[in-house]
């Protein structure tokens, strides 16, 4: 995977950066596979925004990749395509029974490669069986937090989590947050590290990209009258006059713990994100 920079011919390509897409099939995604994806703009069910700085962007389909309760089966790359909802690329898995799969494609998985998801299956990339056995130090990813779940860890372009020790019914992880937690042998992890690792190296350089992308306008608090934002108000550029920065709502931000205490899952972690 590389990135691809544009000659600065106009004031918006200067220093603009895209990721190097020569690498995906050619073609339209699988129609059965993909289904109508409403936008909401940020509003919530009364039709209140609800998160800012949203709305807009490009029409988008959802494709239906296979991150829940595991299927077993074996099948062979069709494609490795684009998905606009998520940072790595899926594949197109089809079986010699004309089932058709999107999964999660990892590095230097091709069209043309086997992928089994079974409870246990030989060690290459793409393959999905439980945590009982996969071997320590291996790069896997979409784990599960609990038996029959579905993925949830290590989604994202360029993740992975590895085994860190196995011990009883629990395996140690070490998440890509530096976060460590036991999780039950019988949770389901794919193998490899993901696909699309330079996606947090591009450089996005102007504002219609964002729009494209779905996101409207963010305006500074601090560039606010003070009925709008607690940093808001005073003469010129001043600072934001508080002791801790705030939302707009007047909660304190930044370096705040959000996780609620005394949570359950806490007995599962060892050591905390960095």
């Amino acid at each position: 995977m590389a990135i691809k920079a544009y000659k600065p011919t106009t004031s918006g390509l200067r220093g603009m950066t895209v990721v190097d897409y020569s690498v995906l099939t050619k073609g339209k995604p699988e129609k059965s596979l993909t289904e109508i994806l409403r936008r909401h703009a940020g509003r919530d069910h009364h039709g209140r925004i609800s998160i800012r700085h949203r709305g807009g962007g490009a029409k988008r389909r959802y494709r239906l990749v296979e991150l829940g309760p595991t299927q077993f089966f074996i099948g062979e790359v069709k494609s490795i395509e684009y998905d606009p909802n998520r940072s790595a690329f899926i594949s197109l898995v089809v079986t010699k029974e004309g089932a058709k799969y999107y999964i999660l494609s990892p590095q230097g998985i091709k069209p043309g490669d086997t992928v089994e998801y079974g409870e246990k299956t030989s060690i290459n990339p793409g393959n999905r069986m439980k945590l009982r056995s996969i071997p320590p130090g291996i790069p896997i990813h979409n784990v599960e937090l609990m038996p029959g779940q579905g993925g949830r860890i290590a989604r994202a372009a360029g993740n992975a989590t590895q085994i860190l020790a196995k011990e009883g019914d629990y395996a140690t992880l070490k998440l890509p947050s530096g976060e460590v937690r036991t999780i039950h042998l019988d949770c389901y992890g794919s193998l490899g590290t993901l696909s699309n690792p330079d996606r947090k190296s591009v450089v996005i350089a102007k504002a219609g990209r964002m729009r494209h992308m779905g996101w409207r306008p963010h305006v500074r608090g601090k560039a606010m009258n003070p009925n709008s934002h607690p940093h808001g108000g005073g003469e010129g550029v001043n600072p934001i006059g508080l002791k801790y920065p705030k939302t707009f709502t007047g909660k304190q931000a930044r370096g705040v713990k959000t996780r609620r205490p005394r949570k359950i899952s806490d007995r599962f972690i060892m050591q905390g994100r960095k």
